[in-house]
């Protein structure tokens, strides 16, 4: 059974930094991609980062890129996302993701992705 568990979420003011951590139960396959999606009160659920299994390669929305950091373990099956300058706007419930396959459909869809975390509460107060 695939299970995704965030952690590491929490208040914090603008400019701040935190790290989000998803532990990951089962076997994760070589071709798999994980990642991370946030959703906002009244808006869509939206791509942040992700991350392939194998070979670390990475893809960023361009709302956060040279600010988030996504990396892994895989020893561990751990995730994780450094967030650095938050801003007000990075305000959202953060989820960790996971598709079995990376090639199967773009890495920022989210109806591409196989299994989701409950999600952990961000926010960045002005």
């Amino acid at each position: 059974q695939v299970q995704l568990v965030e952690s590491g979420g929490g208040l914090v003011q603008t400019e701040g930094s935190l790290r989000l951590s998803c532990a990951a139960s089962g076997r994760i396959p070589s071709s798999a991609a994980m990642g991370w999606f946030r959703q906002a009160p009244g808006w869509e659920r939206e791509f942040v980062a992700a991350i392939s299994w194998t070979g670390g390669s990475t893809w960023y929305a361009d709302s956060v890129k040279g600010r988030f950091t996504v990396s892994k373990e895989n020893a561990k099956n751990m995730l994780y996302l450094q967030m650095n300058s938050l801003k007000p706007e990075d305000t959202a419930v953060y989820y960790c993701v996971r598709k079995n396959n990376l090639a199967l459909g773009p890495y920022d869809r989210d109806n591409t992705y196989d299994y989701w975390g409950r999600g952990t509460q961000v926010t960045v107060s002005s």
